[in-house]
């Protein structure tokens, strides 16, 4: 936890910060987020790092937010306010990446979930090629927990990942790139459930599985997936407990929306489908 104001007797909500572009469609991004710390009872702030013109159909532009400024809103936030988790989505300039790393490291962020988004649902290409590189290096030390859908994964690592038995190896040479912890989701691969994979260090791999929802209302999973592990880790779950939470709202946010039109394309979550009041924690 991160915060040079507190003291033991007060008390605070569970803050938690996402470092993310903008969806003026409201599915995903910054706004998934929000809605999804809202929903799990957490006090949420943002750091826009790119501001994209997209609705359920797919992306029309993006605007990269400067460096400087992206700097300036995380130093507001942090140095007034404080943080206990941290969401980092959609990253898209070498530039950026770094900021944000030196920030990491400057405030001594804790319970980091990284999203590595690089494809929207719609197919869209999110991430310029030069900072996947960057990406690796710099920030997947730092992350408490990497979180890649199955095209991301094998962007990253260059090869296909067929089946679920490849899932596990695949986590294992997501890890060696430098990420502690590691849960790889497969829900693009065929079949009736959906299987995915949480790879810790020094623990026993996880399989995790679940009936598939029959929706096209999927738009903004990712997003609300790891800002969801986000809110139960800013709860003072560990990292196993805060995913299997969290995949639990997911499922029941995707099942709550199912039948629910929305744009022309694919439609939000129902992210606030059963919401909780605000928590608060005390400080140390």
């Amino acid at each position: 936890m991160t915060n040079t104001t507190l003291t033991g007797s007060e008390k605070h909500y569970p803050r938690v910060l996402s470092i993310a572009g903008s969806d003026s469609g409201g599915g995903a991004g910054i706004q998934a987020d929000l809605k999804t710390f809202s929903a799990l009872g957490c006090y949420g702030m943002t750091a826009i790092t790119a501001i994209t013109a997209q609705n359920t159909q797919g992306v029309r532009a993006i605007h990269g937010v400067p460096p400087d400024i992206l700097q300036a809103q995380i130093e507001a936030v942090v140095e007034d306010i404080g943080v206990d988790a941290v969401k980092i989505g959609m990253l898209h300039s070498p530039e950026v990446v770094r900021v944000v790393a030196q920030a990491i490291r400057r405030y001594g962020l804790q319970q980091v979930v990284l999203d590595p988004v690089m494809v929207a649902t719609s197919g869209d290409r999110l991430i310029a090629a030069e900072t996947v590189q960057v990406l690796v290096q710099e920030l997947f030390p730092l992350a408490t927990v990497i979180t890649p859908n199955l095209d991301e994964a094998e962007l990253l690592l260059g090869h296909p990942i067929d089946g679920i038995a490849a899932l596990e190896p695949a986590a294992r040479e997501l890890q060696a790139l430098g990420a502690p912890s590691v849960l790889l989701k497969g829900g693009h691969l065929q079949g009736a459930d959906v299987v995915d994979v949480l790879l810790e260090k020094n623990q026993p791999t996880q399989r995790l599985a679940s009936q598939r929802i029959a929706s096209r209302n999927v738009h903004g999973t990712g997003c609300t997936l790891s800002s969801a592990i986000a809110a139960h880790l800013a709860l003072g779950l560990d990292l196993a407990t805060a995913v299997a939470r969290a995949r639990a709202y997911i499922l029941r946010a995707i099942a709550a929306g199912a039948d629910v039109h929305t744009g022309h394309g694919h439609g939000p979550l129902n992210h606030g489908y059963a919401p909780m009041a605000m928590q608060t924690l005390s400080a140390p």
